[in-house]
């Protein structure tokens, strides 16, 4: 896993290398270390790496050291996931273009991440009505007590409403971004943001200091799409992004429902073309949480313990880059230097003060595992 980890990130860097043909070339070489040291006949087998491509890889190689680039990277994001990682949520990685890197800050909760706590989308316009605005806070505190997660992109109308609804019902919401971790669009979202990382989850396939831009929200809806069982696609005009989230949906096979309303109300349109195309009509809300109820349930594995991890946010930023190198599943000494990029002294003493915080429990065989939080 440690190394398939390095060269995840490492892999990610290569231009013109989208997510499909990285999966597509892990799975070719069974690793991406078997794909980096391969030979350019080799990689040439790859459907879709052309000659342009294989040039690009190799002149990749001789500029980028996968280790020395992951402990700088690791530095600035010291929290993310790769597909080599247990806490990769397993829906994301079947979809056939998964993020090599997702960024997160927040509670991880790895029953979600997993699968076996569904989570569903709640999608639409930034302008909504007040029949859209109603039914979204409906819809989304039923969910919300019904122990769904509800996903949104923490976007204005719609997907604002959704995650605030959630909060206030008490339940677990994700929030996907189009930018990094630590630039908040739309601004007037910053104390929502907050909220969130503290109950639930933030996440991004972008790193820190990356900007809105327009091409980053239609790449940002796959991964919205591809979290969830099922995508409510709430209100919507002819020309919404919220569209190509249920595209995306329909294309990974997941459950498209939307809201009706009059044909002469603009943005209700998009919902009764999606309709008209087969999505499932929402007509009443304990119809509707019968329907995803009935949802086949994905096999939890075996002793699986809910674990609440913090983001730690007050930490000093050593303390921090060695904490995100520590994961839910115990890892050697070795295995969390080799993660960080730092020193051994260094981490010794990062992670006796983590110990004493609470946060880092060390097993027997200097082995060493993320725990629940500070202690009182």
């Amino acid at each position: 896993m440690e190394h398939d980890r390095l060269y995840w990130l490492a892999w990610s860097q290569i231009p013109g290398l989208g997510p499909v043909l990285l999966k597509r070339v892990c799975q070719h070489f069974e690793t991406l270390e078997n794909a980096w040291k391969a030979t350019p006949r080799a990689l040439g087998t790859v459907h879709g790496l052309g000659e342009k491509l294989v040039t690009q890889i190799l002149q990749a190689r001789q500029t980028l050291d996968p280790a020395e680039f992951y402990a700088r990277h690791l530095a600035q994001n010291p929290l993310f996931w790769t597909p080599a990682d247990p806490d990769y949520p397993r829906l994301l990685w079947e979809t056939p273009s998964p993020p090599p890197v997702l960024y997160y800050q927040g509670l991880v909760n790895p029953l979600e991440n997993q699968g076996a706590v569904p989570a569903i989308a709640l999608v639409g316009t930034r302008f909504p009505t007040e029949h859209g605005r109603r039914w979204t806070i409906k819809i989304s505190r039923g969910l919300a007590q019904h122990g769904f997660v509800v996903v949104s992109g923490l976007a204005a109308g719609i997907d604002g409403e959704a995650h605030r609804s959630c909060l206030d019902a008490g339940g677990r919401t994700w929030g996907v971004l189009g930018t990094g971790l630590d630039l908040i669009y739309p601004p007037q979202h910053r104390d929502l943001f907050q909220e969130i990382t503290q109950k639930g989850l933030i996440l991004s396939e972008y790193p820190r200091g990356t900007k809105p831009d327009r091409g980053n929200f239609p790449a940002r809806n796959r991964i919205i799409a591809g979290l969830c069982r099922g995508i409510l696609v709430l209100e919507a005009p002819t020309k919404s992004g919220s569209l190509i989230t249920a595209r995306y949906a329909t294309e990974f096979n997941r459950d498209v429902y939307t809201l009706p309303n009059s044909p002469e109300v603009e943005e209700a349109r998009g919902c009764l073309r999606l309709i008209h195309n087969g999505a499932e009509v929402i007509v009443d809300l304990d119809e509707l949480l019968s329907n995803l109820g009935v949802l086949p349930p994905l096999d939890a594995p075996q002793g699986q313990q809910l674990s609440l991890l913090p983001p730690a946010p007050d930490l000093a930023p050593l303390t921090l880059q060695v904490y995100g190198a520590v994961s839910l599943e115990p890892l050697s000494f070795d295995s969390v230097v080799q993660r960080c990029g730092l020193d051994t002294g260094t981490v010794s003493g990062e992670l006796l003060q983590l110990e004493l915080l609470g946060l880092v429990a060390q097993l027997p065989g200097m082995r060493y595992q993320r725990v629940g939080g500070p202690q009182g």
